[in-house]
């Protein structure tokens, strides 16, 4: 008879059963949502062009300073290619400006490549690394902006090799 008694329907329909009922279901939807989106596979394809100016920042904008490298230490400063970078970084500005960059930080607020530079971020993050090493081999070969940009788009940037990219000049 106890067991009768606990499946009558009048106990699942008392308000303290079906707002746990309710909290418990809302709870399971939450967590189903939210691990689906780690779940998912995440190539670089499906995940667009990242944030970039399609065009050199307006007569009498000055862009925020690429940091030097003296600004630099610890494991921000740990390869040769981490510092070199932030060189190359403050003589080609206008064009990192105009680039978009794969880690996907425009997330984080990054509006171009060169946001990467403006703080530790860039030495940190062998993508931006490679799309600055890129970049500046690019425009030292004549190309533009744009078509550098193309490039980056292309993945083209991914051939890099960091070991080695310390003695570009």
């Amino acid at each position: 008879m106890p067991i009768a008694r606990f499946l009558r329907p009048a106990r699942f329909l008392r308000p303290k059963f079906v707002h746990r009922a309710l909290t418990l279901a809302l709870l399971l939807f939450v967590t189903l949502t939210m691990t689906s989106l780690w779940a998912a596979p995440q190539d670089e394809e499906g995940m667009g062009i990242p944030a970039y100016n399609a065009g050199p920042p307006p007569k009498g904008t000055q862009l925020p300073a690429v940091l030097g490298k003296d600004q630099l230490w610890g494991a921000d400063a740990q390869y040769p290619y981490q510092t070199h970078a932030y060189e190359l970084a403050s003589k080609i500005p206008s064009v990192l400006h105009q680039q978009p960059c794969y880690c996907y930080c425009d997330r984080m607020g990054h509006n171009s490549l060169h946001s990467c530079f403006e703080s530790t971020h860039g030495a940190r993050c062998g993508t931006c690394l490679k799309e600055l090493y890129y970049s500046y081999k690019q425009h030292q070969a004549g190309k533009t902006a744009t078509q550098i940009r193309a490039g980056i788009i292309k993945g083209e940037w991914k051939q890099i090799d960091l070991q080695s990219a310390a003695t570009i000049n």
